[in-house]
């Protein structure tokens, strides 16, 4: 992994996390690393989110929090959005918006990926597999991806039996059982596949 930035002034990274869930908001997050007072130490906590366990993504996160040289900032796009302009549209809302509410605006944003968001508003650049070779991107998975976790803990507070707190909303088969026996609830994305099968059953019995 690098630590990206040489001869540019500031360099942004942009991932996301919960594109494929059957259940709960997409959420995009926006990290921008301070170059000169970034330490080996934070450096070394901080990775692809996917390939941390729970505990070192949470770690990290906290660790960036309070180093006080990480900025970030968080942007989602909802339920009713993803069914009203489809996953990919809302992942690219959800990336604006976090790029958006950013204090200060970066002079370059590196997004993982191979499609950049259309009207950023920002000079961009994608980097496939980025979240595995730039600290920035990286950044920015871990902030996405523990910030959707918990929302998804808290929400299954509410909505108990689908197992959120530990699916997240994704179509394991705990959640895949609680749909068939509870139904779908109002944070379920109707125009995901089973989803939408359980909407259409419904209809059936009317």
């Amino acid at each position: 992994m690098r630590f990206e930035g040489q001869g540019i002034a500031r360099i942004a990274g942009i991932d996301e996390a919960g594109r494929g869930p059957l259940a709960g908001p997409v959420v995009a997050a926006i990290a921008v690393i301070e170059r000169g007072a970034a330490k080996r130490k934070l450096l070394r906590l901080i990775d692809d989110s996917k390939k941390l366990a729970l505990e070192d993504r949470e770690a990290a996160y906290e660790a960036m929090v309070s180093s006080g040289i990480v900025q970030f900032s968080v942007g989602e796009a909802s339920v009713e959005e993803i069914d009203r302009i489809n996953i990919l549209q809302a992942t690219f809302l959800a990336m604006r918006r976090a790029l958006q509410s950013l204090t200060q605006q970066p002079d370059i944003v590196l997004i993982d990926g191979n499609q950049l968001p259309p009207q950023l508003g920002c000079r961009a650049e994608t980097i496939i597999g980025g979240d595995a070779a730039s600290y920035s991107i990286a950044a920015a998975s871990i902030f996405a991806k523990v910030t959707r976790d918990r929302y998804m803990a808290k929400l299954a507070e509410s909505f108990p039996g689908y197992g959120w707190d530990t699916n997240r909303g994704y179509s394991s088969a705990e959640h895949l059982a609680a749909l068939d026996r509870l139904g779908p609830t109002p944070h379920h994305r109707a125009s995901f596949a089973p989803v939408r099968a359980k909407y259409a059953e419904t209809a059936e019995l009317l």
